[in-house]
């Protein structure tokens, strides 16, 4: 018979087994022998069985004999086994419930994507992470020019999420605040309640209503608008990644840890990771290698998706070790997703 996953089913004393063990070594993170497994999985069967099936559980994949010692850890794939088919979720209590709803009362979108990372990272003490709302999605609720300096313009870009994008722009030619006043009123006569795709066309378009010196410093705008809400669209808030350099697991391996931290700082693959998570139903868990990203192999990310007004916006995640409680970290990301989403719908 062949488990979903193409490996050999388990039968339930295999199950029981890889289950003790997993718990085992998540809450003491030592190699997990066969006396402890004969004294903690109630199962009434001789040490040599235990060793038997052991070995078959190894040689399935499910776990693993480090050099060091007698004992065995779950791998990856003995992990996934666990997440899927054996775990027993610790739901949050109504009262941390209760809590927790007092940190998303309705408030400025970016004030509670920082709050909900830093709850994540608070609650499970490793690293919380809250992708921002896509700007793409965003509409344009205000443009204005403020001039700086003769050559220097402050372009202020309000969305009607109530996201404000600043840009300056250094422009050829000195602007007077008439004529900026002027393009100012443009934009927001033309540009009101659009997307800067929609932006961008409809300013084309009217474009030869425009003296023609006011066209560059409309294309100007067009171009920096475009790159602030692009790089809006890939934002997102991380909180307590030094809780991770207290992972043994992970503060072992320093040139590991490194690449973990460069992969928070470059943001484009676990973007791309997270995005998966943001188009998917519900929690969804990468373990180690799931990810496809190399300095993720020894960590999970729980990441569910968020959603304003029913649309899916964004998504928050936990980036932690593979030996984490997922019983209790996987809830802990799945309210987070929906106290956010309650707090960034607006009440009808």
């Amino acid at each position: 018979m062949e488990a979903p996953n193409g490996t050999q089913a388990l039968d339930q004393r295999a199950q029981i087994l890889l289950k003790t063990l997993v718990e085992r070594y998540i809450a003491e993170g030592q190699p997990v022998g066969s006396r402890v497994l004969s004294k903690s999985s109630g199962l009434e069967v001789s040490p040599a069985t235990i060793r038997n099936v052991m070995a078959d559980l190894e040689e399935l994949g499910f776990i693993a004999s480090p050099h060091t010692s007698a004992g065995r850890i779950p791998t990856a794939r003995g992990y996934r086994f666990f997440v899927d088919s054996l775990l027993t979720m610790r739901p949050i209590e109504q009262t941390q419930i209760e809590e927790l709803e007092t940190h998303f009362q309705p408030d400025q979108p970016q004030r509670l994507i920082n709050a909900a990372s830093q709850i994540l990272s608070d609650l499970t003490h490793f690293a919380g992470i809250v992708v921002a709302p896509r700007s793409d999605a965003a509409r344009i609720r205000q443009i204005e020019f403020v001039g700086l300096s003769e050559r220097r313009i402050l372009l202020i870009l309000v969305s009607t999420a109530g996201d404000v994008q600043n840009r300056i722009l250094i422009t050829e030619r000195p602007y007077t605040a008439a004529e900026l006043t002027r393009a100012t009123n443009f934009l927001n006569e033309h540009c009101l309640g659009l997307d800067f795709d929609e932006v961008r066309t409809r300013v084309i378009e009217e474009m030869s209503q425009l003296r023609s010196d006011m066209s560059d410093l409309m294309a100007a705008a067009i171009v920096a608008g475009q790159e602030a809400l692009a790089e809006n669209a890939s934002n997102y808030v991380i909180s307590g990644e030094r809780n991770l350099l207290e992972v043994d697991e992970l503060s072992s391996n320093m040139a590991r840890l490194r690449e973990l931290f460069r992969l928070f700082e470059n943001r484009t693959g676990l973007l791309q990771l997270l995005d998966l998570s943001r188009n998917a139903h519900g929690v969804q868990i990468y373990i180690g290698g799931e990810s496809g990203i190399s300095s993720l192999d020894q960590c999970s990310v729980i990441a569910a998706p968020y959603s304003v007004n029913g649309q899916v916006v964004g998504s928050v995640g936990v980036i932690g070790p593979t030996r984490m409680a997922y019983e209790r970290v996987i809830p802990i990301v799945d309210i987070t997703a929906r106290l956010l989403s309650s707090a960034l719908t607006p009440i009808a």
